[in-house]
């Protein structure tokens, strides 16, 4: 399983990289392996904000459908369209093809409430 360092991570199996004030958003290679087979996600192309703790979405697997809840708050820059024809690429590489929002950040001392790895890896048991 992978477990990149140089992020940040919510006990939802959400993750947040942040370069330069700018937030990219997806969810864990622990959290795709448990869903089991993405087919589809659901955010709102319209989409302008989100707010730490909230839904923004959902993502739908064989197995079931689940909300994304944002790990931080701000304002929707970019959304990957591209996971609309292609919604496996959350399996195959969730950190970087399967990413799904990239936000401003609104505050960024809400990343002081996110787990980095190693405590990450606690929660899910590595």
């Amino acid at each position: 399983m992978n477990f990149p360092e140089n992020l940040k991570y919510t006990d939802d199996h959400e993750w947040v990289k942040v370069d330069g004030g700018i937030g990219s958003i997806g969810i864990t290679d622990h959290a795709q392996g448990e869903l089991g087979d993405v087919v589809y996600l659901d955010i709102d192309e319209d989409l302008e904000e989100i707010t730490k703790g909230e839904v923004f979405g959902t993502i739908e697997a064989v197995k079931t459908v689940a909300d994304l809840l944002a790990p931080v708050s701000g304002k929707v820059i970019e959304i990957n369209t591209g996971l609309n024809d292609e919604p496996e690429k959350v399996n195959e590489d969730p950190y970087d093809g399967g990413w799904m929002i990239k936000v401003e950040l609104s505050d960024e001392s809400e990343l002081d409430d996110l787990m980095n790895v190693n405590a990450y890896k606690e929660l899910v048991g590595e």
